[in-house]
């Protein structure tokens, strides 16, 4: 094989990975020995290439022995690929595979292990990736290098999030428990060490600590598995060798080494003991490890009732249960912590979690959490196979039939599965809502099945909107509702008894749904105590006093007393002395400082020690809401992809802003042009000689890592801008998207510029505002989202001028329909009644006056006032020349019959059946108003029944 690129031959490949190939060449005007990694995909990926170019700068940055040495970054093919430097080495894989590595030598690329890891961790990185295929060895020298870092990170923390399997970066077979996204814990530099004891033990056993190819079962045994110790599999391995193999295996962090210096340290000491006697005795290890990273331990203290509580429920469910599950307790008390519990026994019984969360700024969104939880699901589907997605294709539309439009319409994500969908027939309001309530029960029922339990998690239920609580009644009302558990976090605190949250949870369980509830109080002051010492690796009688004081501000509160930690660690309060070899403070120190005892000055605090850029950028992303995608709020801070990424940069660095995918990258290391049009350009300024690069279609999406952050990114706005702010936002979107765009947005569009309808002073401008709000209230209203539409429809009949009937006539007239029928819909028969005059008094036609006619008729309907309806229905059939006796008589019956019967006498079915469809205004509203009228003729008038 003989591949050219530039002046590089080719002559072995040293590794195939699943998207990568590692080439050893030879330059050819030269004789320099390189390594050349280059992307297998013919048309590489955006995410693909941004791996590379992120290695590559990394690489750049490192001067580290055991790192490899980048040389160049080269256009080829349609893509990019490195050029290294060679050492002579080969996959450690391949030397574990053809010779039995003696415990010598063991040690000795341990050692090297340990040292490159130690200073990749001092430069802030974490690998992500460490297995057998990432490190080469020199055979000849016994030198290891690292070749692989694409998928390192500098965050300190990494939040996975919960995808398919194969989706999972790194090898799953080396893959630390958090890694995978079902342990409810952070990614941090111990990350790397769990992977490192699994190389350890291939090396030392010749095979992996847990075996198997299913990653449903890999997944499981790196959460609950405990591997055979080394020493049992190979007597000839020392038990101290085992004893820090297990300890780098530990399944959380801190039961891990918490520094790779002392990993090196035992290590070295088993390197002496061999050499001085032959033989490794046992010995205390972990002795120099020391605990100098501040980390706060990631467990949960004093809920293990409540972790029961939830996992029971769940055991429940997955044997045919539905149940509800309602965790309530004061913002920042742990509720989300605590629901994350469950992924892990979510993994054993391959059943999906997915969740979403109600904004206090998006009440008038309807269905919003509903919507980012199967947005979700649908995402994790669309990662399948094609086999699979084709499966569910077949379940959807067997379960929806001909009304796929009515989920499509809320859930657009739902056509990426089943395609396009018939237009649904229109109905009328109750019936409309009748097939939405059950269409989506058909829908949510493909979800929960006995192979597969749904556990859905609502946050955050006190902002809920009406058309929501709705939804969330009818799916666990529903007789047939199987293998469903429902979980809904709110603040207690904000709920009263006539609040509507409380109100529907009461309609439940008047339907005999099990309602299981957990209130989570406060930690206890032994709770804090505990956290504090293990924080701090001290004992109670030193840690006492600070954990007192830290409770008397926090009162207990989880979220609260984190930040408050990290904050005295911050400022230098808490400080490692590195020669004594503990944690240290000042505790008179501590108590003269003005420690605030508001979370949210806390914050605003942390925020406020960030670059101008940074602080800006989070108050327009505190404006959109709690999660964002970058796509948005570059638009919103007027600049470009990357520079509003870069802009954002120190806040996730901080930990206040959270990535939710590994897409966040590739701003950082492309820029917009790259990314926008896919030409590509070399880290060295020059255009690329590649096809243009497929761009990613995964929108780059982060979230705020709590509302008490965005609360305070908020509160930076001044509060006489605030609205001003909004309004820019929302004039910002308009600008820049689409007619379709903003009709799929037109929720999150309208909400922004509704908050500055006072600023707006041109007519032209509120016109074009009340038409936006028209169309919001119409698409709330489709999804039956009746409150959500009234709401905007307040706000668009606001911004009327009082000229509006003269000067934009059809707006006004359809604005005030839409509203009259709205508060119908609603039950708010007074309101309705008070629009209703309104039109009668402007309407220009009579055909205008119809549909308000129409309500006044089913109004009288419901409160049972059935001659009332029939006496506006027959007057509104006069308005429109149709007259009809309000008290027939059998004479009057009898001759309508024979007028109908003559007309029909040359008719037949066939006939009737072919007739074009009616277009004729009058007679369609005719027929409208009379099967308006049915029902109450029916019940009180039956002669005029038989002759409607």
């Amino acid at each position: 094989m003989s591949l050219n690129i530039n002046e590089y031959q080719f002559l072995e490949v040293l590794y195939e990975g699943d998207n990568t190939w590692i080439y050893r060449a030879f330059k050819k005007t030269a004789p320099n020995w390189v390594m050349v990694k280059t992307l297998k995909a013919e048309y590489p990926t955006i995410e693909q290439l941004a791996h590379l170019r992120h290695e590559y700068k990394i690489l750049q940055n490192l001067d580290i022995d055991g790192i490899v040495k980048p040389l160049a970054e080269v256009s080829y093919k349609n893509g990019l690929a490195l050029i290294l430097s060679d050492f002579g080495g080969e996959p450690l894989k391949n030397f574990i595979n053809t010779k039995k590595i003696e415990l010598s030598s063991f040690l000795e690329i341990a050692i090297q292990l340990a040292s490159i890891l130690a200073h990749l961790h001092q430069n802030h990185i974490i690998h992500k990736d460490i297995q057998p295929y990432n490190i080469f060895i020199n055979r000849k020298t016994g030198q290891v290098q690292i070749i692989d870092l694409s998928l390192s990170s500098f965050l300190p923390i990494e939040n996975p999030t919960i995808g398919n399997f194969h989706l999972l970066e790194g090898a799953l077979a080396y893959m630390s428990p958090e890694q995978t996204g079902r342990m409810n814990r952070s990614i941090d530099y111990r990350s790397d060490f769990y992977s490192l004891g699994v190389t350890f033990y291939e090396i030392l056993t010749g095979q992996l600590p847990f075996q198997g190819t299913d990653p449903l079962e890999l997944v499981h045994c790196h959460i609950a598995r405990t591997p055979i110790p080394i020493c049992q599999l190979n007597p000839e391995i020392p038990q101290a060798i085992s004893d820090i193999v297990m300890k780098l295996l530990a399944k959380t962090a801190e039961e891990r080494y918490q520094n790779a210096l002392g990993l090196k340290f035992d290590l070295e000491e088993c390197q002496r003991k061999l050499q001085a006697t032959g033989k490794i005795e046992d010995f205390f290890i972990g002795q120099l490890d020391l605990y100098s990273q501040f980390l706060i331990p990631q467990k949960l203290y004093g809920r293990e009732q409540e972790v029961t509580a939830l996992t029971d429920a769940f055991k429940r469910v997955s044997l045919g249960a539905t149940e509800m599950m309602l965790v309530s307790g004061y913002s920042g008390i742990g509720k989300t912590s605590l629901v994350n519990e469950i992924h892990q026994a979510v993994v054993c019984q391959q059943a999906y979690f997915i969740s979403g969360k109600f904004e206090q700024f998006k009440r008038n969104i309807p269905y919003s959490s509903l919507i980012q939880a199967f947005q979700e699901l649908l995402r994790q589907i669309l990662t399948e196979s094609q086999e699979k997605i084709t499966i569910w294709k077949a379940k959807l539309l067997n379960a929806l039939g001909s009304n796929g439009q009515v989920i499509i319409d809320v859930i657009p994500e739902v056509e990426w599965i089943i395609g396009r969908q018939p237009d649904i027939a229109q109905l009328g309001l109750t019936e409309s809502q009748n097939r939405f309530n059950r269409v989506f029960q058909q829908f949510i029922h493909v979800f929960c099945q006995r192979e597969h339990p749904l556990v859905m998690f609502l946050d955050d239920l006190q902002w809920a909107d009406l058309a929501s609580l709705k939804l969330i009644q009818m799916l666990i009302g529903h007789l047939n509702s199987q293998y469903l558990l429902l979980i809904g976090a709110y603040r207690d605190n904000e709920v009263n008894e006539v609040h509507p949250l409380r109100l529907t949870l009461e309609e439940i369980e008047s339907l005999g749904v099990v309602v299981n509830k957990i209130t989570l109080q406060p930690l206890l002051i032994s709770h804090v105590e505990q956290l504090v010492r293990e924080t701090l690796r001290t004992d109670s009688e030193k840690s006492r006093l600070l954990a007192e004081l830290v409770f008397n501000k926090t009162q207990g509160n989880p979220f609260f007393l984190i930040h408050l930690l990290k904050s005295l660690y911050q400022e230098n309060l808490l400080v490692f002395n590195f020669i004594k070899g503990y944690w240290q403070w000042n505790i008179e120190q501590i108590q003269d400082i003005d420690i605030t005892d508001n979370v949210i000055e806390l914050m605003v605090n942390r925020i406020q020690k960030l670059s101008s850029n940074t602080q800006n950028v989070l108050k327009l992303a505190a404006c959109i809401g709690d999660k964002f995608t970058l796509d948005l709020l570059s638009i919103v801070n007027q600049k470009s992809l990357s520079e509003t990424a870069t802009d954002l940069w120190e806040s996730l660095q901080a930990g206040l802003v959270l990535p939710l995918n590994q897409s966040y990258k590739i701003p950082l290391v492309f820029d917009s042009e790259t990314i926008e049009t896919g030409n590509l350009r070399l880290t060295t300024g020059q255009e690329s000689s590649s096809s243009p690069i497929v761009n990613s279609e995964i929108p780059i999406v982060y979230k705020f890592l709590h509302d008490r952050v965005q609360q305070a990114a908020y509160s930076l706005i001044v509060d006489s801008q605030k609205k001003e702010t909004h309004l820019k936002i929302g004039k910002l979107l308009l600008q820049n998207t689409t007619p379709e765009e903003r009709r799929e947005q037109i929720f999150a569009l309208v909400n922004q510029l509704n908050y500055g309808t006072d600023l707006l002073t041109l007519e032209l401008q509120k016109y074009e505002l009340a038409e936006l709000n028209l169309i919001a209230s119409q698409k709330a209203k489709a999804a039956t989202a009746y409150d959500s539409a009234v709401r905007y429809l307040k706000v668009g009949l606001k911004l009327l001028p009082a000229s509006s009937w003269h000067q934009r006539y059809e707006l006004t007239l359809s604005l005030y329909h839409e509203a009259a029928e709205a508060a119908f819909l609603s039950g708010d028969f007074e309101h309705m009644e008070q629009l209703v005059e309104v039109v009668l008094k402007q309407a220009k036609t009579q055909l205008d006056k119809v549909k308000v006619y129409e309500l006044r008729i089913k109004t009288c309907g419901v409160q049972r006032k059935l001659l009332e309806a029939v006496k506006i229905g027959l007057q509104a059939l006069e308005i429109l020349g149709v007259k009809l006796i309000e008290s027939p008589t059998s004479l009057d019956i009898q001759q309508a019959i024979q007028e109908i019967t003559v007309s029909l006498a040359h008719s037949g079915i066939e006939h009737l059946i072919n007739l074009p469809i009616m277009t004729d205004a009058n007679k369609l509203a005719t027929f409208r108003l009379i099967a308006s009228l049915v029902p109450a003729a029916y019940q009180s008038a039956p002669a005029l029944f038989i002759l409607m």
